[in-house]
């Protein structure tokens, strides 16, 4: 699976012929790496309205026919606005044609009236990855990481609006993902970050788990 990191929380992940792209903030992001012109997917995971998750998302499914697939809430108001989507809500499973996804919770506010914050456990190419979206730590992040073994794990380290460096750390050793890449950190002084310090905290922890800090622009392989 390539990750491809296009920064603040928007990855693109590719595997076996699908591509999936998580909360795809480009215009206005000091750390974009891509223009929304140049991203295409098959499938765009939102977690919340707010902008900086949002951000392109409808423009990009418009253009290259992907299927938004977020809450209920989220989905309806791109619907409205003419994209493909697919609604779910917190706790539901669905199959796709990719793997499947689940919505997980995240204490975060929606963006949205009436709406909620989540974060997301999905299958691509037979691997399993989290991706938080903006969430505090919770505890229930254990249970997460008994439901479906993960091989990846993407979490906020910016703190002041998610988890921090410490909290996010401590989220590691309840998921017990096999790799972990921080996102959502130092696009703005506010939430600036060391991903080395937390990379080496980490593992020092949890030496279980492989950290893998990736630049904005930058891929890997999982």
């Amino acid at each position: 699976m390539k990750v491809t990191f296009l920064g603040h929380a928007c990855f693109l992940l590719e595997d076996s012929g699908k591509s999936i792209l998580t909360d795809p903030y480009l215009t206005g992001n000091p750390q974009a790496a891509a223009r929304p012109g140049e991203v295409n997917a098959d499938y765009i995971l939102v977690s919340h309205a707010h902008q900086d998750h949002l951000g392109d998302a409808l423009e990009i499914a418009k253009r290259s026919g992907a299927t938004i697939i977020s809450t209920a809430e989220v989905a309806r108001m791109c619907a409205e606005e003419g994209a493909s989507t697919h609604a779910m809500h917190i706790g539901g499973k669905h199959d796709f044609d990719f793997g499947f996804v689940r919505i997980t919770p995240a204490f975060h506010g929606a963006g949205v009236p009436g709406g909620h914050a989540c974060g997301f456990i999905f299958s691509l190419g037979g691997r399993n990855v989290y991706f938080a979206g903006d969430t505090g730590i919770f505890g229930d992040m254990e249970l997460l990481g008994r439901l479906e073994p993960l091989d990846l794990a993407l979490l906020p380290i910016g703190d002041n609006y998610t988890m921090g460096p410490s909290d996010a750390a401590v989220a590691v050793g309840m998921l017990r993902p096999k790799v972990a890449v921080p996102m959502h950190y130092s696009t703005w002084p506010l939430i600036k970050a060391d991903p080395l310090e937390w990379k080496k905290r980490v593992e020092s922890e949890y030496p279980s788990t492989e950290v893998m800090v990736v630049n904005p622009g930058q891929s890997i392989e999982i």
